[in-house]
């Protein structure tokens, strides 16, 4: 707002105060030059406005208002000297005196907006900028401004599809739609007028964009799919084409085109990322069913190595363990712990998929380094007893568990099972009196969960 106004001064093309950015001259006037003292009080005014003397030049108005209280530029010149003393209604009766004086002057109009912006009157602002529209159509994106700051969203949302297919979008004005289409109430209409747009500008990429994400956003995803394929016939060469040729080929057992498709999607900006989430996840089930695929599967994992918001190795690791596929579960556990050893959810699924596919050698090592970055996590020491016990490495199974028993509070299950595996342990050294013990432990353990 207010983005339109440049002052030039009344009469003489002297400039008028700095906060107006319409870049356009006042009409000139020619005063009336009647020996009367008028003129040499108007120019006494115009001198003392020009050095910020406003008290005076008012003073010197006011007497030549007394002269000639028709003269509607003495009116205009009051209103600019009590704007820059920041004196609003003054200054707007001045200028509003102006604009009943004379409608057709487009500056008492502005001057009134002047007022009405710097008051922050919103709401009073509307009606005048309406006028001023009619003299310069720039003022639309003034008013658009302003039904923003009102709350007045639908006029908004319509001025704003105006000035977009007129002029082209405009970074502030996307802005506006972005904040009016988190209410779902304009998404219907904002929908509709998307698809209007497509109709008139079918070779307009950024409509089909808009209408494919508001689609997606509202888990509308046929009909996403349904506009993007309405995109690549228009215009094949568009990434986001690729969308919905990516379905296609899968629908189709394509599996050599889908991947070209995908590469193309995944690393392109353009691409919302629920969107490629969704385009890999049914990729993961056709190479689960295609495993020769499963390379292309890695490749396209490692474009989302930077999203925050969706870990992808882990989710397919996640994935895999879930069908039991725990061999490929293992791979791709591994591959999200790489940037993210931190992750004890993670690493305890790892050890898990180790001892469900039983590879005993691999779970005794990571349980054995995860101690060491995890001294006081129980479940590491559990692990590591566990796989040694199945190595026959009993005294080191013993020593383990030992130490991590230690760190057990609360988790009575967990404290069952290390007692089994101590039992476990002591009984392949052969102490009987401990294996027992601790076997013991673990049936009153089991008693208690009963209760």
């Amino acid at each position: 707002m207010k983005n339109l106004k440049i002052y030039c001064l009344l009469f003489f093309g002297m400039l008028c105060a700095p906060n107006i950015t319409l870049a356009q001259d006042e009409p000139q006037n020619d005063v009336v030059t009647i020996d009367d003292g008028f003129q040499d009080l108007f120019y006494e005014a115009i001198q003392q406005r020009s050095i910020e003397n406003y008290d005076k030049a008012i003073a010197a108005l006011e007497k030549g208002k007394v002269i000639q209280p028709e003269n509607a530029v003495i009116y205009f010149e009051l209103g600019k000297n009590y704007l820059a003393q920041k004196k609003y209604n003054e200054a707007y009766e001045n200028f509003e005196k102006v604009s009943k004086m004379d409608p057709k002057n487009r500056w008492a109009w502005v001057g009134m907006y002047d007022v009405c912006y710097a008051v922050r009157d919103y709401n009073k602002a509307i009606p005048i900028v309406e006028k001023l529209v009619t003299f310069k159509e720039d003022y639309k994106e003034d008013l658009t401004s302003l039904y923003m700051n009102t709350n007045q969203f639908d006029k908004a949302l319509e001025l704003i599809n105006e000035l977009n297919e007129k002029f082209g979008k405009s970074d502030k004005r996307e802005l506006y739609k972005a904040d009016i289409m988190k209410d779902a109430k304009y998404q219907s209409a904002e929908k509709f007028h998307l698809l209007e747009q497509i109709k008139k500008f079918p070779k307009e990429e950024s409509n089909y964009i808009s209408l494919i994400y508001m689609y997606s956003q509202s888990n509308q995803e046929e009909k996403a799919l349904e506009i993007a394929q309405k995109l690549e016939k228009e215009i094949p060469t568009s990434d986001w084409a690729q969308v919905s040729l990516f379905k296609f080929h899968l629908n189709n057992n394509d599996g050599d085109n889908a991947v070209k498709a995908m590469n193309i999607v995944f690393p392109s900006k353009k691409i919302d990322s629920k969107i490629k989430h969704r385009m890999l996840n049914e990729f993961m089930i056709f190479a689960k069913n295609n495993p020769k695929y499963e390379p292309d599967l890695d490749k396209a994992i490692s474009y989302f190595d930077n999203d925050k918001e969706v870990r992808v190795a882990k989710e397919i690791g996640k994935f895999y363990y879930s069908k039991s596929n725990f061999g490929k579960a293992i791979k791709y556990l591994n591959m999200h712990l790489i940037s993210d050893q931190d992750d004890v959810e993670t690493q305890l699924l790892l050890l898990q998929a180790y001892t469900e596919n039983q590879q005993f050698n691999d779970l005794a090592k990571k349980a054995d380094d995860l101690t060491q970055l995890f001294p006081t996590q129980p479940q590491f020491y559990y692990y590591a007893g566990l796989a040694n016990n199945q190595l026959k490495n009993f005294k080191k199974a013993a020593t383990i568990l030992d130490s991590g028993l230690d760190f057990v509070i609360d988790d009575a299950t967990l404290e069952i099972n290390f007692n089994i595996q101590l039992g476990e342990a002591y009984s392949g050294l052969g102490d009987t009196n401990k294996k027992e013990k601790y076997f013991a432990k673990a049936d009153e353990l089991i008693k208690k969960q009963k209760k």
